[in-house]
């Protein structure tokens, strides 16, 4: 169920699947012990259900037959805006555990129908090819990658697998809960259209894959802590693309309109979060602050004469090494 071709780049690296308990992530659980692939679990227990209980035992006691560490988290009480916050919360916990144990890739358990439900809320939301494609089995973000092995298969496919083979997963009863926008979309729109057209969807995705690399330049985004910046390529959607893509990354999801804001404007601030800055020649990413900050005139004279925008000047004053690094790059144009 798994390609052979993925399976090969999983089996001398470190990696940490994302594990629920769910159908999605049991499956693919069992299938990298079938592959002898190594690997380690982790999982977020959101304390808003009484089944989570359960689930986050499943995982410790899978993790303890099977010889694997479990990576536990227990998140925080979440007041509002669930979905997002909960996001932040899992990706800042898988992030922290890579780092500290030194994993190469996050397994993630989407699947064709988590890749179409995507699609269809972006395309009626407003996007181009680049953000319809949306989810790839294998995408870099800095210091790991993450990987989707099984964004191929149809839900249906994996639940076949576990009932064949009798294994015991959790169902999420949240999942029918249609006033979250992801399950409105899943169950309106993308499982009728996978129950009718799977063959065809599947085949769709695979044309896009292959038309994306035709569509979309790859750029390459420097970093120095949480100093982004790289080196523009007069590629509109490319640059967009790639700003979207980094601050994803940062757990900062784009909205249409700063897509939309970031096509004519020099310099951005999304969220309250980040400042986008697009010069001439580079383009820089870095956290907002949002407090007022007084700036010396030698500082403020060297800025004028580099033409830096201003909104990214209060972080540069703050932060001397992105400051030199910065010069470095503008007078070396």
């Amino acid at each position: 169920m798994v390609e052979e071709s993925l399976l090969v780049k999983l089996r001398d690296k470190k990696n940490l699947l994302a594990f629920s308990g769910g159908a999605d992530s049991t499956a693919l659980f069992f299938l990298l012990l079938e592959h002898n692939i190594p690997f380690d679990i982790a999982i977020v227990d959101y304390g808003v259900r009484e089944q989570s209980k359960q689930e986050v035992a499943y995982a410790k006691t899978l993790a303890k037959t099977h010889n694997l560490k479990c990576h536990l988290h227990t998140a925080p009480k979440i007041e509002k805006n669930f979905e997002a916050k909960a996001r932040e919360i899992r990706y800042a916990f898988f992030e922290k555990i890579i780092k500290k144990e030194g994993y190469d890739n996050l397994l993630t358990a989407h699947h064709l129908g988590d890749r179409l439900e995507w699609m269809l809320m972006q395309f009626c939301k407003g996007a181009g090819c680049a953000e319809l494609v949306g989810m790839r089995k294998e995408q870099k973000r800095g210091f790991y990658t993450l990987v989707r092995p099984l964004l191929h298969l149809d839900k249906k496919e994996l639940l076949a697998y576990l009932q064949a083979n009798k294994r015991v997963y959790f169902e999420d009863e949240s999942n029918m809960d249609e006033d979250i926008k992801r399950n409105s979309f899943r169950h309106n729109y993308s499982l009728p259209l996978l129950e009718k057209y799977l063959g065809g969807i599947k085949r769709s995705f695979e044309y896009l894959d292959e038309d994306r690399a035709t569509l979309i330049e790859e750029i390459v985004v420097h970093s120095m802590g949480d100093f982004a910046y790289f080196k523009r390529s007069h590629n509109a959607r490319a640059e967009i693309f790639t700003i979207d893509k980094y601050l994803k990354s940062q757990l900062y999801m784009l909205s249409a309109k700063e897509r939309e804001l970031l096509k004519n404007k020099s310099a951005l601030v999304v969220g309250r979060k980040f400042v986008v800055a697009l010069g001439e020649e580079y383009i820089f990413i870095v956290p907002y602050e949002k407090e007022a900050i007084k700036m010396d005139e030698k500082f403020k004279d060297e800025c004028r004469v580099l033409k830096i925008e201003p909104k990214l000047r209060p972080y540069l004053y703050k932060n001397s090494n992105a400051f030199l690094k910065t010069k470095e790059l503008l007078t070396a144009v």
